[in-house]
């Protein structure tokens, strides 16, 4: 029955759902799996990284760091972690055009790899082995595995595994089918991609939409990071990457994991057993990683970054009274450790997944891998800043640390409701014209859209 169907009619092959998926897979496991891995691993051996410093400095000097010191070693070592991803990211673009490889490109060569219908999901499993990475660095950190005070190194050197699975595993999956044609001109090649992407489908729309894509981009080279800040016709993009992409460091999901741990034995929890809780603050996450990448074809994106922000503001709220008021309601106690669950749920339906996938979707081909780079380069900066300055943040400001964060997500939810533009079920060729008519409304009426480097010659 299959045989007498019209190819374009025909059900998924197996073989398209497994290469889709071990692209997935191999893409995420060296990626963001790793991100996720190295920010939760370096948590478990935090205070025996402490006194190894305090003691290497005692035996060398012969007189032991005040507290204030070894808390700013401790931040430097954090900080260093971000500080390399920056350096990779300023890499991504270029590599992104001659290799396609990094991390920060996980998303955009998912994206370009997915079917329309299937794209939001499938680059949106990034934030899915994020949490993946988190829960997995929690598992492996705990005393009875690598979390004992002589194991800390081999816990921090574990992360070589990830990469080497990647190293093995991506060579041999096709390469981005927009990349072939639209970089490099190679109309076989793309059509070997989708073929091993898709099965044996009619591909001739899903060609003649990347056509369609080559020709407004005919002409155009690749952009350089610098040059999206100065067209008039990039302006909405880059502000809604520099606005979400920030707010994502900064809306204080992070600190709920740093805090989580005194939060927890202050509302009762034995010390022993807090490392377990903590695996339950991973898993939250992570369980609303798969139920957002599940829904974010239905319910769209604006709706999951809105409720997301909305959610945070309102949880971290409660949180911060209840934390102020603990001295005269223990019971309050609780209640911060609820919110503490609500907030990472709340981050990872919308904040976590949904903000990866922008430099994919808002940017056209000849400008997306600096806009990769662009975000990349961005996320490092804020986490390096965060890693650096949390520590005595939290020291400062006591019971009110999350309220600068509170702007941050308030702010989030409103910036998208007010300028960020859906995408959900949209080809990339028709977010890119959308754009075009919202940062050039007197000239909506226009016939075509032209990409940004076209309008910008034709205006001088």
């Amino acid at each position: 029955m299959e045989d007498e169907l019209e190819p374009s009619l025909r059900p998924p092959t197996q073989i398209q759902g497994r290469i889709l998926f071990l692209t997935i897979c191999a893409a995420g496991i060296g990626g963001t799996f790793q991100f996720g891995y190295n920010l939760s691993i370096i948590n478990a051996p935090t205070s025996h990284i402490q006194e190894f410093t305090n003691e290497t400095w005692q035996a060398r000097t012969g007189e032991p760091l005040s507290d204030h010191l070894v808390l700013l070693v401790w931040s430097i070592i954090v900080s260093l972690y971000p500080l390399g991803g920056l350096f990779g990211a300023l890499l991504a673009g270029p590599l992104a055009i001659t290799l396609g490889v990094s991390m920060n490109i996980q998303p955009m060569y998912l994206g370009e790899s997915a079917p329309k219908e299937l794209r939001g999901a499938v680059a949106m499993s990034s934030a899915i082995f994020t949490a993946l990475g988190i829960v997995m660095g929690q598992v492996v950190g705990l005393r009875e595995l690598l979390g004992d005070p002589q194991a800390w190194p081999l816990l921090l050197a574990s992360c070589l595994v990830p990469g080497a699975l990647q190293l093995a595993s991506l060579p041999l999956l096709p390469e981005s089918p927009r990349y072939l044609l639209i970089d490099c001109g190679d109309t076989e090649a793309c059509l070997a991609a989708l073929q091993r992407l898709r099965g044996s489908g009619d591909l001739a729309r899903e060609l003649e939409e990347l056509e369609e894509e080559r020709a407004a981009c005919q002409g155009c080279r690749a952009r350089r990071p610098w040059e999206l800040f100065q067209h008039r016709a990039l302006r909405r993009q880059v502000t809604s990457l520099v606005v979400l992409g920030s707010a994502m460091e900064l809306c204080g999901n992070d600190l709920m994991y740093a805090y989580a741990s005194s939060v927890f034995q202050k509302a009762g929890v034995p010390e022993a057993k807090v490392q377990y809780a903590i695996i339950g603050t991973g898993s939250c996450e992570l369980l609303m990683a798969i139920v957002s990448c599940v829904v974010v074809e239905r319910m769209g994106r604006r709706v999951l970054l809105i409720g997301g922000y909305s959610l945070m503001t309102c949880w971290g709220s409660i949180f911060t009274v209840a934390l102020c008021l603990q001295s005269s309601f223990p019971w309050t106690l609780y209640l911060a450790v609820a919110c503490i669950f609500a907030s990472i749920l709340s981050f990872g339906i919308g904040p976590a997944g949904v903000t990866g996938i922008l430099a994919t979707e808002l940017f056209d081909q000849m400008a997306r891998p600096a806009a990769c780079m662009v975000c990349g380069a961005l996320m490092w900066i804020m986490l390096f800043l965060v890693s650096l300055g949390f520590p005595f943040v939290m020291e400062a400001l006591s019971h009110f640390l999350y309220v600068p964060f509170l702007g941050v997500c308030a702010c989030g939810a409103i910036y998208t409701g007010l300028f960020l533009p859906e995408t959900k079920g949209k080809t990339l060729q028709e977010i890119s014209e959308e754009l075009h008519r919202l940062n050039f409304p007197r000239r909506a009426q226009g016939p075509t859209w032209k990409s940004p480097e076209v309008i910008q010659s034709t205006e001088l």
